[in-house]
């Protein structure tokens, strides 16, 4: 499911079983180099060579605006591991990126000082600490030497100080006690955990009593660091995914702007995030809420050019975490607080302001689209910047933008484009060159009448190297969330065109639930779970097999992770007989249960109604532990043994069900996995696993 609630998504395995068009213009030359894949007669893009492609992100855009660092993550299969380094290309002449020598040792999140010099984080000295190279990534000096790990960092507008991440105990009196007591639990033979309050665990890791807090440190060395957080009861960043959006300095440096969730009893049921500003820099405890009046979420502080106005990001309902983030801007002399494009029906990501301080960008689903958006911050108009494709990161330049852009049929690359609405971007990296001789499937986006004879889209993608005439088998995706979207973008998890490559057509709908159609399509999921989304998926199933012939509807398996997984067990208990094979990756099938062993409490109280205690019959409504006596298909479950957000005892509870009622099934059990499978070995064998799944039981095209 989606990023804080259900996420789709080399150590000992266990397997249990019975028996059972991307923009481009010229390349660039390559900046890394990936395992070599396995040789084919036919040249279509496969699940091996997925798992081993190089991975780009992250781009920074120079004060001058005269180069981009940005990063690229290779991927040794065999080896079991990726490693990352910093490239740099200059953006007046693109040409040959250039490895930078501060790789050495590691060095990821670059970012650029008000004083032209490159800051970055690396683990060369033992430890993850900030350092500052020059412009051209040359002469490296270590800026920060704490006794603990960096998480995230944030520099001043004038570069004489960074406020920085650290998982201290919060009633420490300085760093040296975190440390100590850290020793001292290692050190212990005695291993019980005792809590008095949740969170007991989250998302993959149990709380160990640490929490996130900010410190500033002056970047010439001198002085003590000051947690300038002390006093408050929470993260921040936030975990487990918050980052340095979540916190910035004021336009003067002298104080600290950061949203924080108070923790107390009630973190794990609710989504009240708000903005506070320290008083000043000195720790003394004291901070201003400067979103007070918003029992919901506020976040992502960003202030103008000329300092006088802080614009962020906000929910209107408290526990519901796909609200849409509206935009707000707050004036920091008087206070007074005004929304603007509060019209508009797509909700924002992370915003920029332009360097006139008339315009802010943000990025936002749009019907299957992830694009750039200029907001004007008087009149509130919205206009798209960016077309096809999904945008993950940008940065602006004094013409336009640098921004990571990733389609179906390609990851991400870096591409440019000037302010003009209707000009094409052009790309300017190859990090993938493999990829221009590979052969992929041709996505096309449907749309259809759906639940209550509202309009649904969907994606469909022919298999590699398609012959018209010809029927081939599916895979029918569900994505999780459920509020998300498997539009036109990448994915080294549930990666379309494997699928695509392996044979297979590929069929995925965007139900009633998913983001990026307007807030209203989005809610139309909560307390219908079971009958809103299964009837989009039972209608656009039906009218992609009558729109595209060359669909084999009796030779289909569906596929889900998450709420996808949750969707493949309901459908085993509601549409039985539909799919020749069904894969479930950490689903739901105890919908009660999972009210009460999950970790998000939010999650599932708002998704029914309330607690499963105030309001069981919500929980059974849609539970498909009520329909196992229905369940025929073979399936195949996965999970990952870390995942704290959808428990093992789910997926053991599917296993059991199957084999109980002598239904071909198989378990994988990742002990070192999460939500996500993300080890490259662990990655391999999943493939294996779920493509030797869909071999079994679907025939070949013929």
């Amino acid at each position: 499911m989606r990023h804080r609630s259900l996420l789709t998504g080399a150590c000992a395995v266990l397997v249990l079983m019975t028996a059972v068009p991307a923009l481009a213009e010229t390349p660039a030359a390559v900046v890394a180099e990936a395992p070599a894949a396995t040789a084919r007669a036919v040249n279509t893009f496969t699940w091996q060579d997925m798992i081993a492609l190089n991975r780009l992100g992250d781009p920074q855009v120079s004060p001058d605006g005269r180069r981009v660092v940005y990063s690229v993550t290779a991927t040794d299969v065999d080896a079991n591991r990726r490693s990352g380094a910093l490239f740099m290309m200059d953006l007046n002449a693109p040409g040959e990126p250039r490895r930078l020598a501060i790789n050495e040792g590691g060095a990821n999140t670059a970012r650029w000082g008000s004083d032209g010099k490159l800051y970055f984080l690396s683990g060369r000295s033992g430890s993850s600490q900030v350092w500052r190279a020059e412009a051209d990534g040359t002469d490296p000096a270590r800026v920060t030497d704490l006794p603990l790990d960096v998480n995230a960092y944030r520099l001043s507008p004038q570069a004489d100080t960074v406020a920085v991440s650290l998982a201290v105990f919060p009633d420490c009196a300085d760093l040296a006690c975190t440390v100590d007591r850290t020793k001292a639990v290692a050190d212990d033979p005695a291993t019980g955990q005792v809590y008095d309050r949740m969170f007991v665990r989250h998302w993959d890791t149990w709380r160990d009593g640490t929490q996130n807090h900010l410190f500033v440190v002056n970047t010439d060395g001198s002085g003590e660091p000051v947690m300038v957080t002390r006093g408050l009861d929470g993260d921040t960043p936030s975990k487990p995914f918050g980052d340095e959006s979540e916190f910035t300095f004021a336009p003067d440096g002298q104080s600290v702007v950061f949203a924080a969730r108070v923790a107390g009893r009630s973190e794990p049921w609710s989504t009240n995030f708000d903005i506070f500003r320290t008083n000043g820099l000195s720790g003394d405890g004291a901070f201003e809420n400067l979103t007070a009046d918003n029992e919901a979420w506020d976040t992502g502080p960003v202030f103008s050019p000329d300092g006088r106005t802080m614009a962020y990001r906000a929910m209107a309902r408290p526990g519901f975490e796909a609200d849409k983030y509206g935009v707000f801007l707050r004036d920091m002399d008087t206070g007074q607080v005004r929304q603007i494009a509060a019209n508009w029906d797509r909700s924002a990501d992370t915003l920029q302001w332009s360097r006139d301080g008339r315009t802010l960008y943000t990025t936002a689903g749009d019907v299957g689209q992830t694009r750039i958006f200029a907001i004007d911050a008087t009149s509130g108009s919205v206009v798209p910047i960016t077309g096809e494709g999904h945008v993950s990161a940008f940065q602006q330049t004094p013409s336009g933008f640098v921004f990571a852009l990733d389609t179906l049929t390609r990851p991400s690359e870096l591409f440019v484009k000037t302010y003009r609405g209707r000009e094409m971007p052009r790309r300017i990296t190859d990090v993938n060159p493999s990829l221009d001789d590979e052969t992929f499937g041709e996505p096309e986006q449907f749309s259809f009448p759906g639940w209550n004879g509202e309009t649904v889209h969907g994606y469909v993608i022919k298999p590699a190297g398609y012959v018209e005439g010809r029927q081939y088998p599916v895979a029918f995706l569900i994505h999780g969330g459920p509020q998300g979207s498997f539009g036109n973008s990448w994915s080294y998890r549930w990666t379309a065109s494997t699928y695509a490559g392996a044979g297979s057509a590929v069929v995925m709908i965007d139900f009633h639930g998913s983001t990026g159609y307007g807030q209203a399509f989005t809610d139309a999921i909560s307390q219908h779970w079971g009958d809103r989304p299964l009837e989009d998926l039972q209608k656009g199933w039906a009218f992609a097999q009558q729109r595209y012939p060359f669909l084999d509807g009796d030779n289909a398996c569906a596929l889900g992770a998450s709420y996808g997984g949750y969707m493949v067990n309901w459908i085993a208990g509601n549409w039985p007989g539909e799919f020749k094979c069904l894969v479930n990756h950490d689903g739901v099938f105890d919908t009660f249960g999972m009210g009460y062993s999950t970790e998000e409490l939010w999650f599932t109280e708002w998704e029914n109604g309330g607690t499963p205690y105030d309001n069981p019959r919500a929980y059974q409504q849609f539970n498909p532990a009520n329909h196992v006596r229905n369940w025929r298909d073979p399936m195949l479950v996965i999970q990952g043994d870390r995942d704290f957000r959808i428990p093992t005892a789910q997926s053991l509870s599917t296993f059991t069900a199957l084999q109980r009622r002598g239904i071909e099934s198989r378990l994988v059990v990742f002990p070192d996995e999460n939500h996500w499978v993300l080890r490259p070995a662990n990655s391999r064998q999943w493939h294996t696993e779920v493509f030797g799944w869909l071999d079994k039981y679907l025939k070949p095209a013929g």
